[in-house]
């Protein structure tokens, strides 16, 4: 009875453990990751943006971008 009395109290602690962990040091690690992700979203759609612009206004600079950088 006071051995089951026990484990439960050291299941219990053990699951605050990890609940702590989870949503305390890899909340952390999850914030930074949207941080980045939005981050390298913004910069690719303003970087389409201009890439768009500059093959509407020059399209020879354009193919040179394309074939310095890509594809």
């Amino acid at each position: 009875m006071i051995r089951t009395i026990f484990a439960v109290g050291i299941f219990t602690l053990l699951g605050l453990f990890a609940l702590k962990l989870v949503f305390g040091v890899l909340g952390v690690a999850f914030a930074l990751f949207g941080f980045l992700l939005g981050l390298a979203l913004k910069i690719a759609l303003i970087g389409g943006v201009v890439y768009l612009a500059i093959r509407i206004v020059s399209p020879s600079s354009a193919s040179k971008l394309r074939d310095r950088w890509g594809q």
